[in-house]
């Protein structure tokens, strides 16, 4: 008897202590997000958590780091609720599969979804279907973004299939980017519900039974569960804020600033190790990022060609010709229409200009370091004044920067005497007169 309460007591103690883990992707998907999803969905499943909810607000991202978001929740023995939310929030272009692919699909009031025609890098925009351009077979880019759109269609429509949602509406959010608001795709069948928030959300899906990719089915049991929201770390956080063009443009221009301080200033150690860390974070980044290579070619020619003005006598034509290029690779690095991977032209001409003003300060004041006096040892001393204290047993002695000195020279030394240091022997200076002798002093020759 006491054996059967226990095991009826059970569920009820599951439901008590059943446990969602709140996942925030908020921004473009990136190689950072993707991690940080992934991660997410496995810690979720080692602490057995019922459900994994994505909370999702996207304009967009990586077509690569998209998939791995999708792979890891079709692959996840936990269900996996997306949530387009706040209110207004969208999941447009990439976040749209996210959706498709969850187990459930919810949406906030006045958020959307759609928009995911997939937009090559390095290229133009796939041409929509129908269009005169979709039949032409001999441009290879036109041929390509064919291939690109094919493939996403194909792949949305596989998650439509998969989860039971509308195909239609995927088909078309991938050929002709449409897109629509959340009452419009509960109506539809392209989501499962729509929730004010959270908490909303987990009282509808009480008692809902969810059919994981295993075979088996689970009954969540939400009404009282708690809600863990997983924060980024501090190595997500890194990969999102060095994932960012602009970031990874800045990192390359200090290190080139670092080496070229290193160069013209041998010995500080500290620019030139600050240097080669931001190019290596900064080349691991343009890593993650969907660049033109020879965009970054052409900004790291356009930094080179700025240090060399410092250098040569090229009258401003190195420097010119140094920022034109730099402006070029910044254009050419990203995709303006990849959403949150735009460099806009006011940063990199703002970016050209700064470098300039800042590689000429290092190099000015490079060249004043190399031309000024030597402050320490036998060469500071040439040319230094002092004047005669007194004679002894044949031997001067001089004042010289406040110290006295043994002194030497060709010519008689009276004490009172001005000198002028001109060579310097161990602790002994070869002097010789800077003034006329005071009269009627003892004199030496040395």
């Amino acid at each position: 008897m006491a054996a059967a309460l226990f095991c009826a007591a059970l569920p009820i103690l599951a439901q008590n202590n059943a446990k969602v883990v709140e996942l925030q992707l908020d921004g473009v998907i990136s190689p950072a997000s993707s991690d940080f999803i992934v991660r997410g969905i496995d810690r979720a499943a080692s602490q057995q958590a019922q459900l994994v909810v994505i909370t999702l607000d996207t304009p967009g991202g990586l077509d690569a780091s998209m998939r791995s978001i999708v792979k890891a929740i079709l692959a996840s023995p936990v269900p996996v609720a997306t949530f387009v939310a706040p209110a207004g929030a969208r999941a447009a272009s990439a976040g749209t599969f996210i959706l498709y692919a969850s187990h459930i699909a919810a949406m906030a009031p006045a958020s959307n979804i759609g928009a995911a025609t997939p937009v090559q890098i390095g290229g133009t925009s796939p041409p929509k279907a129908g269009s005169k351009d979709d039949a032409k077979d001999g441009d290879p880019a036109d041929a390509s973004g064919r291939k690109a759109r094919n493939d996403a269609a194909a792949y949305i429509r596989s998650l439509a299939q998969l989860r039971g949602r509308d195909k239609q509406f995927a088909e078309q959010a991938v050929l002709d980017a449409a897109s629509m608001s959340a009452q419009e795709a509960l109506e539809g069948g392209v989501i499962d519900l729509v929730a004010a928030d959270l908490p909303d959300l987990l009282q509808k899906l009480d008692g809902r039974q969810v059919k994981l990719e295993n075979g088996r089915s689970v009954s969540l049991a939400t009404a009282s569960a708690t809600a863990e929201q997983i924060q980024p770390d501090w190595r997500t956080r890194l990969l999102l804020l060095i994932a960012n063009p602009q970031v990874a443009v800045i990192l390359m221009m200090i290190g080139v600033y670092g080496l070229f301080y290193e160069v013209t200033s041998p010995g500080l150690a500290g620019p030139g190790i600050a240097g080669l860390i931001s190019l290596m974070l900064a080349f691991y980044a343009f890593q993650l990022l969907p660049v033109n290579w020879a965009g970054v070619g052409l900004i790291f020619l356009g930094l080179s060609l700025m240090v060399a003005e410092v250098f040569l006598p090229s009258f401003g034509i190195a420097g010119a010709g140094g920022v034109v290029a730099f402006v070029l690779g910044g254009i050419f690095l990203t995709d303006g229409e990849v959403p949150g991977f735009e460099l806009g032209l006011p940063f990199l001409i703002g970016s050209a200009l700064f470098s300039v003003a800042v590689l000429l300060v290092i190099g000015r004041l490079a060249l004043r370091s190399y031309r000024s006096r030597v402050v320490s040892g036998a060469e500071y001393m040439i040319g230094q004044p002092g004047v005669v204290t007194h004679v002894e047993d044949g031997m001067a002695y001089a004042d010289v920067l406040g110290e006295r000195w043994k002194v030497r020279s060709s010519q008689p030394l009276r004490p009172g005497q001005h000198v002028r240091v001109r060579s310097m022997e161990g602790l002994t200076l070869g002097v010789d007169p800077a003034g006329p002798d005071p009269a009627g002093s003892a004199s030496i020759n040395s």
